[in-house]
């Protein structure tokens, strides 16, 4: 868990270039995760590592009103800056502060491989309605093209086992539970467009890149601009374009 502890430190320093940085999610994937964990506006919904509230606000916007769950402190004060109305609790998916078995379905954006695979399902249970349903999403970079590619060996030097949605080990806390039905996925394209700075936030935001001593984060981070510069001449064009896959993921409580 030291390792944990230590890059999840990079939120606390990254928490602006998060919000900047990271792309949102399309919304014929959230109205797929929304009719998927059979939920409206009616529904009581937890938000588990809500971080700045990129996903929250797409929630909202969709009519739901989420309890948003956020462990990190500069996250969280972030995220009352953008969403004022909404609730953003202190707590993990550990330790969820709602009551047992209040709850129509819990979501995490971006999140569930930060957890505690085997306490998080038992804690999500728990608080879950009998049937309630577990929805999972992603941003997947797409490394079909050249400049993902770059920017992925710019970043794995430093990664030193940090957790990551690519390695899969969070699913192993499913495969070896009783407490949900299987998983099921659905994919969905996306595209993230801006310009130079863009791209920097996005690789500032990510948690062991955010936590990296400064001046070998600024090396970094001269990098990603370095390879951003190569891409837009080979392309001929400022704006960028990152394609991703947004992944969902979904289970029921038994």
């Amino acid at each position: 868990m030291t390792i944990q502890i230590k890059a999840a430190t990079g939120f606390n320093q990254g928490a602006d270039a998060y919000e900047r940085g990271r792309p949102d999610y399309p919304q014929e994937a959230v109205e797929f995760m929304l009719q998927s964990l059979a939920v409206g506006p009616a529904s009581t919904l937890v938000d588990l590592g809500a971080g700045s509230g990129k996903f929250t606000r797409l929630l909202v916007a969709a009519g739901m009103r989420p309890i948003a769950v956020e462990p990190v402190a500069a996250m969280r004060t972030k995220f009352r800056q953008l969403l004022a109305d909404i609730a953003v609790l202190d707590g993990s998916a550990e330790h969820i502060p709602v009551q047992d078995s209040s709850i129509d379905a819990v979501v995490a954006a971006q999140a569930f491989h930060w957890f505690d695979g085997e306490a998080a399902l038992k804690g999500i249970h728990r608080v879950l309605k009998p049937g309630g349903k577990l929805g999972m999403i992603w941003n997947v970079r797409d490394e079909s093209l050249p400049l993902m590619a770059d920017l992925t060996r710019i970043m794995d030097p430093h990664e030193d086992g940090a957790p990551r949605y690519r390695t899969m080990e969070w699913k192993k806390a499913f495969d070896q539970s009783t407490l949900f039905t299987a998983l099921q996925q659905q994919d969905f394209p996306y595209e993230q467009v801006g310009d130079t700075q863009m791209v920097v936030d996005r690789i500032g935001s990510v948690s062991f890149i955010s936590a990296l001593p400064a001046e070998t984060k600024l090396r970094v981070l001269d990098q990603v601009r370095q390879a951003v510069a190569r891409h837009q001449q080979a392309q001929g064009s400022a704006v960028i374009k990152l394609p991703y896959r947004s992944t969902i993921f979904w289970c029921a409580k038994k």
